[in-house]
């Protein structure tokens, strides 16, 4: 049987494998013109044009 330090380790590297790996399925399934960059800029254009 394994030490469970090694059992945590490879746990914990295929944990962050999926995480990444979804991450990037997630960013490229967005339109061509989408941006999570632009979203808080948009939002603040938003509030801003129904306060004038």
């Amino acid at each position: 049987m394994k030490s469970p330090v090694v059992v945590v380790a490879i746990t914990l590297t295929a944990a962050i494998l999926v995480a990444a790996s979804l991450l990037i399925i997630v960013g490229t399934r967005k339109g061509a013109g989408t941006s999570t960059l632009n979203a808080p800029t948009l939002q603040l254009r938003v509030k801003h044009a129904q306060m004038v």
